[in-house]
């Protein structure tokens, strides 16, 4: 019987979900991505050599594994040609036996990014921050019911489809935004080009999933972006346009979340945030500065420097809740090595309140004041260690304050950027 785990972001992004699943990948046979678009990245780094990942799932870099790109993903189709091509220049496997791709999932075209852009520059109260890649245009013009889907490549009346889903677009871009209209044409030639070259990777996902579970293949599901993102659940506005949760999988990938074994949750050991929205625990005084240069968060798609700051687990606990995590992995524990004292938030004071609770009103998050606990650091390089009792005391009590406040249990520490620079805690896969 397999094993069926999913894993996301307890954060704001950038967590490491891609090395936590590149690790994982050794003991599944499929990993599904299941929601967001080419605005998310995974960086992988195996044998010191970086692989930057943004449609394609972590699990491609093992040659025996079946990677899913589900329905819930918005597809850049150009976007992810390129990127087959780039991982097959670097000796990667990538073949339709190999990667699948929903034919349900819609599609990003040229007309979103020129929207994207658009939107962000005429906002009146405040900026998102969005990566202007066209992803909240599409999830838009999906709920609008207006979208193209990958299946709608081989549909004889595309250019009609095409024409409706670009009229209500070209007249905001030319009598709103004073911008050129789209050509439908050239798009329509672009994505027939298209459509040949993906075509031996496209089929029924949901019929492919159901068919490797019932044979008892394990099925991982790996998110992009991050619970604190998440449309229902994260800092709306400031928020991606999909459902980045644990439940996700469901709407997502056609697969239920009820046949879970395992929710894991990938948190750094400090918070970072991109982009615009509020960020309780935001370093202040220079030391932001010293751990966004120490920890290289600079965005992984887009390179913008990400905010940087303390962690944060009131919000933890909050994503904890609604993702249901039953693990955690603690990542880049090496970067706090060289702090003296590291504060951990407990809770939020609030107009003479302590809230314990994260608040779902944006303007309480975005004038509160951090409640903190300050714990000893350790002060001394941990990359090369290997074990956990190996580690220094400090960095021991570190990591299992958290744990136990979370209330989950400690699957892995990373100690450094590389997939050996790893020490697993509590190896649950091998011993179910």
């Amino acid at each position: 019987m397999g094993i069926n785990i999913c894993v996301t972001g307890g954060q704001w992004g950038d967590e490491g979900k891609g090395k936590v699943i590149d690790i994982l990948s050794k003991d599944f046979d499929v990993v599904v991505r299941f929601q967001g678009g080419s605005n998310a990245g995974h960086t992988v780094v195996i044998e010191g050599k970086t692989y930057f990942l943004h449609l394609v799932p972590s699990g491609i870099f093992h040659d025996d594994k079946i990677c899913i790109i589900g329905n819930g993903v918005v597809i850049d189709p150009f976007g992810l040609k390129d990127e087959i091509e780039n991982l097959k220049s670097n000796g990667i496997k990538v073949t339709p036996e190999k990667l699948i791709i929903s034919d349900r999932a819609h599609l990003v075209l040229p007309f979103h990014k020129i929207l994207d852009t658009a939107l962000e520059e005429n906002r009146s109260f405040k900026k998102i921050g969005t990566t202007g890649r066209g992803i909240g245009p599409a999830y838009a013009t999906k709920a609008l019911r207006t979208g193209i889907r990958v299946v709608d490549l081989f549909n004889e009346g595309l250019k009609e489809m095409l024409k409706d889903s670009l009229d209500c677009f070209n007249y905001l871009f030319e009598n709103y935004f004073k911008s050129q209209k789209v050509d439908i044409d050239k798009i329509y030639r672009q994505l027939m080009d298209i459509r040949e070259y993906l075509s031996p990777y496209i089929s029924n996902t949901v019929y492919r999933l159901n068919r490797f579970s019932k044979e008892g293949k394990s099925i991982l599901f790996e998110g992009a972006q991050a619970s604190l993102l998440d449309i229902d659940h994260g800092t709306y506005p400031f928020v991606t346009s999909s459902s980045v949760i644990t439940g996700g999988i469901s709407s997502g990938a056609g697969f239920p979340a009820s046949a879970l074994n395992y929710s894991v949750g990938i948190f750094k050991t400090y918070c970072t945030r991109v982009g615009n929205g509020p960020f309780p625990t935001e370093a202040e005084n220079g030391i932001g500065d010293i751990l966004r240069s120490v920890g290289g968060e600079f965005g992984t798609t887009t390179g913008r420097p990400r905010r940087c700051g303390w962690f944060d687990l009131v919000a933890a606990k909050y994503a904890t809740i609604i993702n249901g995590y039953t693990h955690i992995a603690l990542m880049k524990l090496d970067v706090l090595s060289k702090f003296e004292e590291i504060p951990v938030c407990i809770g939020y004071r609030y107009k003479g309140t302590l809230l314990k609770e994260f608040p779902s009103d944006i303007r309480v998050l975005e004038n509160i004041e951090p409640y903190y606990k300050f714990l000893k650091g350790w002060n001394t390089d941990i990359t090369g260690i290997k074990s956990f009792e190996d580690l220094p005391e400090e960095a021991r009590d570190y990591v299992k304050f958290i744990s136990d406040y979370l209330e989950t249990r400690l699957y892995l520490i990373s100690v450094g950027p590389d997939r050996s620079e790893t020490i697993v805690v509590d190896n649950f896969i091998e011993n179910t």
